[in-house]
């Protein structure tokens, strides 16, 4: 092969270069609808019951009960915030949330109790280069080890991979063994860590990344179905 028949192979359809001069830097809102999870645009009014869930406080949903609970440790802790003081500080961080210029914040909805029960995010999104990040993902632990996650997670996926995105990421602290575990649950490929990454919370963050590609989505969305509905 010549280098000019190299130089051809690697450019991308024309579709695929139109869809990465078309989407929005700020992903357009939408609704997403599983078996058991629901997610819509986070709006203010989510804050209150999203509060009441994430505070440490016990918890009564839907009569499911959870003790009280230390509220960093199973849920803040490898995330940007920590555990907020009271429902106002709450409040600042989703409206700052919902204000993100390149990400769009979606309220986790359980569809047994129609309740708000987490937050996930379609964020760090470059269309030009059509690759996005699955991000900021949190949930009460009355939801945590549930399908609420991987339905999560596939809505996601789905709706990126539809919209013509070709790389949706997860990266998480490398000491987040729990994110990890579940990124690699899911069919995401490790690709390694990146030392020195940030620094959060005044410590050094090395940064685990993993990531799905659009000719992998198949596989994993069968997979994942699989796990979800055993189909």
């Amino acid at each position: 092969m010549n280098p000019d028949e190299t130089l051809a192979t690697a450019h991308l359809p024309a579709a695929v270069l139109a869809r990465s001069r078309e989407l929005p830097i700020k992903p357009a809102p939408v609704t997403l609808t599983g078996r058991f999870v629901r997610l819509e645009p986070l709006e203010n009014w989510h804050a209150a019951a999203l509060y009441a869930l994430s505070n440490g406080s016990a918890i009564d949903l839907a009569g499911r009960t959870y003790p009280a609970y230390d509220a960093d440790a199973l849920i803040w802790r490898y995330l940007f915030q920590t555990p907020f003081p009271d429902l106002a500080a709450f409040e600042r961080y989703v409206a700052e949330s919902i204000g993100g210029a390149d990400r769009l914040v979606l309220c986790v909805i359980e569809q047994e109790s129609g309740q708000p029960v987490g937050v996930v995010n379609l964020m760090s999104n470059v269309p030009a280069f059509l690759r996005i990040e699955l991000g900021g993902i949190w949930y009460s632990p009355v939801v945590q080890r549930t399908q609420a996650n991987l339905e999560s997670t596939y809505l996601m996926l789905g709706h990126c991979f539809g919209l013509g995105y070709r790389r949706v990421e997860w990266k998480c602290d490398s000491r987040n063994e729990r994110s990890r575990r579940s990124a690699l649950r899911m069919g995401f490929t490790f690709e390694g860590i990146q030392e020195y990454h940030m620094i959060v919370k005044g410590q050094s963050r090395d940064t685990a990344w993993f990531r799905i590609l659009d000719h992998e989505w198949p596989a994993v969305q069968a997979r994942l179905e699989t796990m979800l509905y055993g189909e």
